[in-house]
């Protein structure tokens, strides 16, 4: 009896693995562009606001409001590498903006580190990314971050209900003291902080006639916090949600259909795309699929490939090296979901930096999370999705 019940068990696993190969595809009707953007508004997937009054109504808070002043010093101070430590890096090191220069020393330090894997991106970058491209973090003192996580993108990130891939901060101003305390980032304690910045004349006299009380660590969160605010993107997806049809292409239309359909949008939702939950990943147990090789074999680096001799996988995490050995919040493998604007600027990808291209990225989330091998079609629909994501930051008149 136990021998049957294994076969079972057996077969019923082999069904599952080959399954999405020998079901036909069956015809959609396509959704027209009415209903793609009805789906979208309805899951709250909202566009980035195009007018000033409109981000102020979502962006703004009693206990902080936004003023052209306070951007302007928050920015200062965003870019001020006096808040690190050794005075070695600023929160634009680790979150580069457009006009934020490389830091050479960083890079050739990584590239020559053996903790410090990147990719020609890293050095050869012009665009806006929020981020290092570096699949770890690298803080003051060039400390590596001990769990091997990679930086996560300030764009867009104000609007996201969790930061941190863990999710230990609950919104923008919290995650400012994480990122100037913590020793592996910037390495500054809070009274440090504020002898540096109470010492600067002109610091002393903007914080003064902004926060009235001056200098303190609290007035110091609240400037970045208005600043990190503006740093807000909008793309032909905006656009497109905003009821130009055009803004994106037929492929992009297909892509984003493709996401709603097959249930990336469960995770992936809100204005941000993202960042909005605390999820489990892989959802699909990693350790208990059988290699199925030989038979379908797709060629993809890093796809399961197997015969029918029924070894089971070597017990690993993820479906991927996991370096640094993270595994999320509470050790319980749940995961702040990443904010998909903008995201094919971002690579590396997943909480270590383990995946470098975007289209072995989306396979994995579609076999390990969503349990589907997804087609090389799909995928090119889903990558040009992606592409209609990337965006600029807004230019508020108001706040230049």
């Amino acid at each position: 009896m136990l021998r049957l019940a294994l076969l079972a068990i057996v077969i019923i696993i082999i069904w599952i693995n080959i399954l999405p190969y020998i079901m036909p595809n069956k015809p959609r009707a396509p959704y027209s562009d009415e209903e793609l953007r009805e789906i979208a508004l309805s899951r709250g997937m909202s566009s980035i606001p195009k007018e000033y009054n409109d981000f102020i109504k979502l962006s703004q808070t009693s206990d902080n409001p936004i003023t052209k002043e306070k951007v302007a010093l928050g920015k200062e101070l965003f870019f001020d590498k006096e808040l690190s430590i050794d005075k070695s890096v600023s929160c634009a090191t680790c979150h580069m903006l457009a006009k934020n220069p490389h830091n050479p020393k960083q890079f050739l330090n990584d590239l020559t580190d053996a903790h410090g894997k990147t990719d020609c991106m890293v050095c050869h970058i012009k665009d806006e990314s929020g981020s290092d491209r570096l699949a770890t973090a690298i803080g003051a003192k060039g400390e590596v971050e001990p769990y091997h996580r990679n930086t996560l993108t300030i764009l867009n990130s104000s609007l996201a209900k969790y930061q941190m891939w863990d999710a230990s901060s609950k919104n923008s101003f919290e995650s400012i003291k994480k990122m100037i305390v913590d020793p592996y980032k910037m390495g500054l304690s809070e009274s440090e902080a504020v002898q540096r910045v109470d010492a600067n004349t002109h610091y002393k006299k903007i914080f003064k006639e902004i926060f009235g009380d001056g200098v303190s660590f609290v007035n110091i969160q609240k400037a970045i916090d208005a600043y990190q605010k503006t740093l807000v993107t909008r793309s032909p997806y905006d656009d497109f949600l905003d009821g130009n049809n055009s803004a994106m292409s037929q492929e992009a239309k297909r892509g984003f259909r493709n996401f709603i359909e097959l249930g990336c949008k469960g995770c992936h939702t809100g204005i941000t795309v993202g960042g909005q939950t605390l999820q489990k990943f892989p959802t699909r147990d990693y350790n208990y699929i059988i290699n199925v090789t030989g038979v379908f074999n797709s060629q993809r680096v890093g796809r399961d490939v197997a015969s029918f001799d029924f070894n089971f996988k070597e017990h690993r995490d993820f479906p991927f090296e996991n370096i640094g050995g993270f595994l999320g919040k509470k050790d319980e493998k749940r995961f702040r979901v990443p904010i998909l604007r903008n995201i094919t600027k971002t690579s590396p990808y997943f909480h270590n930096g383990a995946v470098f291209d975007l289209r072995e990225a989306i396979y994995i989330m579609g076999k390990y999370q969503l349990s589907m091998e997804l087609s090389e079609k799909q995928i090119d629909e889903i990558m040009a999705f992606f592409k209609a994501l990337e965006g600029e930051v807004v230019e508020y008149k108001e706040l230049k």
